[in-house]
């Protein structure tokens, strides 16, 4: 029976993620497996990936071929490594030690790389949150200065109003002596007036 070591599709719609299986390169894609070796989740930074080293060794060694996307992945777990080494255990070119030591290496190496990346990202990510603070920070300062001008505007609306009220009162308030001075001109005219007709009857009655 020829099996495959391929991606099985599992998730929501636009979020997928894989399980890696052994499966008969007969059944479906999505179908009968025979055995999960592990999971694949792309939507992580970095992708997570979850695998069965000593399992997916076990199927490559009883003949079954990876996919091209499965074999990228147990090329970055070590499951292709250790398959070749292990080919020289059993030539007798390296012993159990030897495959062993040359495996652990490579682990080590391999994490550090991607813990370098996951560093790497994290600094990004602070790096970008605190840009996106400062551009909060700033459009804030923005606002209240803009708030402060409207106030500052306002206010500078309210005291010209007052001053002209004031200073429209103290107009009326000299107005109004220069009135009363006229209207004293004009009351001894008034009073003359009797006068001349007084004057007018004499002549009459002479």
């Amino acid at each position: 029976m020829p099996v495959k070591i391929r991606l099985q599709r599992h998730g929501k719609k636009g979020k997928p993620f894989y399980w890696i299986v052994a499966a008969d390169a007969r059944s479906k894609r999505d179908g009968k497996f025979l055995e999960k070796l592990g999971i694949y989740n792309p939507n992580t930074n970095p992708a997570t990936i979850d695998l069965d080293v000593d399992g997916a060794v076990k199927w490559l060694g009883n003949g079954a071929q990876p996919s091209d996307t499965a074999k990228r992945l147990l090329s970055y777990k070590g499951a292709l490594l250790k398959h070749h080494l292990l080919g020289g255990l059993r030539k007798g070119a390296l012993t159990e030690e030897q495959v062993a030591e040359k495996f652990n290496a490579w682990v080590a190496e391999k994490e550090a790389a991607v813990a370098a990346k996951v560093s790497g990202l994290t600094k990004e990510q602070e790096a970008e949150k605190a840009k996106a603070l400062e551009a909060e920070k700033a459009v804030n300062e923005k606002r209240i200065a803009d708030a402060q001008a409207l106030e500052a505007e306002a206010a500078a609306e309210v005291a010209a109003a007052e001053a002209a009220e004031i200073a429209a009162t103290e107009a009326a308030a000299e107005e109004a002596p220069a009135t009363e001075e006229v209207v004293a001109e004009e009351a001894p005219a008034a009073e003359e007036a009797p006068a001349a007709e007084e004057a007018g009857e004499e002549t009459k009655e002479a």
